[in-house]
């Protein structure tokens, strides 16, 4: 499926990478396009140049699918908000290092 990404942002957290893409397929249909990137260390390669591989994982979610999915996700993060005991502390970010999700569907 060839396609266009019309707006794209990455989200760095740890040893994984997201990366939010807005993409249009040939018949012109937008589509959120999210990917799970994770680094992982392989079997091979030297002590000093280990062998690294990334895993990724994607989800494709299309515009008719975008208010069940933004309200089982937003109920999902009140969730965990609402029963994180015995969770660490969220540690606040510096203004460079700031990362905002806004998902308004």
């Amino acid at each position: 499926m060839e396609t266009d990404i019309l707006f794209s942002r990455t989200v760095k957290a740890g040893q994984r990478i997201y990366y939010i893409d807005v993409k249009q397929n040939r018949r012109g249909e937008q589509y959120l396009c999210i990917t799970e990137s994770k680094k992982m260390q392989g079997q091979g390669g030297t002590q000093e140049m280990p062998q690294v591989s990334f895993e990724k994982h994607k989800i494709f979610l299309f515009r008719e699918d975008f208010g069940k999915f933004g309200e089982a996700l937003q109920q999902a993060m009140t969730f965990i908000g609402d029963n994180a005991q015995g969770q660490p502390e969220e540690r606040p970010k510096a203004d460079d290092e700031a990362i905002k999700i806004d998902l308004d569907f």
